[in-house]
């Protein structure tokens, strides 16, 4: 099957969905079939620099293309489509509304991908054109939570011989035969004591705060931060400072490739989010956020404390991961205390987590998502 795959997202670089959209590539490309990558062009890369920074193997083929900044996304979608259908594709596959409608109209099958809740002016009436228009077509979302609020926002209800529930996922081949902490701390040539890990954008909602209170409160370990942009790193570097708090290794951004060695170096996993998460299009996303670190957690084989986020339910339990209350220091101090003074509550959810992650995995989401197309091509 040969796939248009069309995103908005500026690539390369090193947000959270230019990363999704190149793993969701991959792994389709990876289970047999033919993908073509169209992007917005604002820099270009090498496939062998692209392999690197997303942590990918099989290539498949990319392409930017020019549009009017004054009607970027309509202009580029209609443009990514066009050549889709020059290319000879059979599906378009799009995290783009704009994308979407322009290939359903086009009668070409259309995969449309929701991370969040159509906003904007215009995104609510692309969403219920999409929906309405006739063609095949499906609907992905990343949490059975979106799926709900889409249905609930726009008064519909989706069929489920068109909708794919399809969280996101992680790579288990990159995190085989992991060293053990203490190694891994040595190999990265950090502290070999005790190591709680964030990784991940310093974003607000994502719980900075709540990390520089634990690393106050806690200066017997240490703490390791995986990522960020430099403009976003530099203001809490700057309150580290100010508080003299000396027990903080902050990486900047890591290439995918070498991400696991880093997660591998924590003895805990943390995902600190706060009630309110700023989405990248704005808004509160907190009731369906689906972060890829959290797969990636899974299959780091650690223990993993995270925020009582009611949408974290959808993948994680009591048996693989600890939760805390949002915002509540102490709330995470006696959690993090207890997971360092308990080796084998850290084994118990550290093997539990190995064994879920093989649920999420790029691969497998790519082939439910092959299957529900060919489903589509049937009727």
């Amino acid at each position: 099957m040969k796939i248009a795959c069309i995103t908005t997202s500026k690539i390369p670089s090193s947000t959270a969905n230019s990363i999704q959209a190149m793993k969701v590539c991959h792994a389709l490309q990876q289970v047999g079939e033919s993908v073509h990558l169209w992007v917005p062009k604002f820099q270009t890369a090498t496939w062998p620099e692209l392999a690197k920074l997303y942590g990918l193997s099989k290539p498949f083929e990319v392409d930017w293309v020019t549009f009017f900044k004054g009607a970027r996304q309509y202009d580029f979608s209609w443009k990514a489509v066009q050549a889709g259908i020059t290319w000879g594709t059979q599906v378009v596959y799009t995290w783009a509304l704009q994308a979407a409608v322009i290939g359903v109209m086009r009668k070409i099958p259309t995969a449309m991908e929701f991370h969040d809740l159509p906003t904007g002016t215009f995104g609510p009436h692309l969403f219920r054109t999409f929906l309405n228009a006739p063609g095949k077509k499906m609907l992905l979302t990343t949490t059975r939570a979106l799926a709900s609020g889409l249905e609930e926002k726009f008064n519909v209800s989706i069929p489920d011989s068109i909708l794919q529930i399809a969280p996101n996922g992680t790579e288990l081949e990159q995190y085989e035969h992991l060293p053990t902490p203490s190694k891994a701390r040595r190999q990265l040539k950090l502290k070999d004591v005790f190591t709680i890990v964030y990784s991940g954008h310093f974003y607000s909602g994502r719980g900075m705060e709540i990390l520089v209170s634990l690393a106050k409160a806690l200066p017997q370990f240490q703490f390791l931060w995986i990522g960020g942009r430099l403009e976003d790193i530099e203001p809490w570097k700057n309150k580290l400072a100010q508080a003299a708090i000396g027990n903080v290794v902050i990486t900047g951004f890591i290439e995918n490739q070498f991400l696991p060695l880093y997660q591998a170096a924590g003895d805990i996993l943390i995902m600190p989010y706060q009630r309110a998460i700023s989405g990248s299009s704005g808004g509160n996303i907190v009731n369906v956020i689906n972060p890829m670190k959290m797969f990636d957690y899974l299959a780091s084989g650690r223990a993993i404390a995270a925020s009582d986020i009611p949408v974290f339910h959808e993948v994680l339990n009591g048996k693989n991961a600890v939760f805390c209350i949002p915002e509540d220091e102490e709330s995470w101090v006696n959690t993090i205390n207890l997971l360092a003074n308990d080796k084998n509550l850290r084994q118990r959810l550290a093997r539990q987590a190995k064994q879920d992650a093989s649920q999420y995995t790029w691969k497998t989401r790519a082939r439910h998502t092959l299957d529900k197309l060919q489903q589509l091509g049937e009727r």
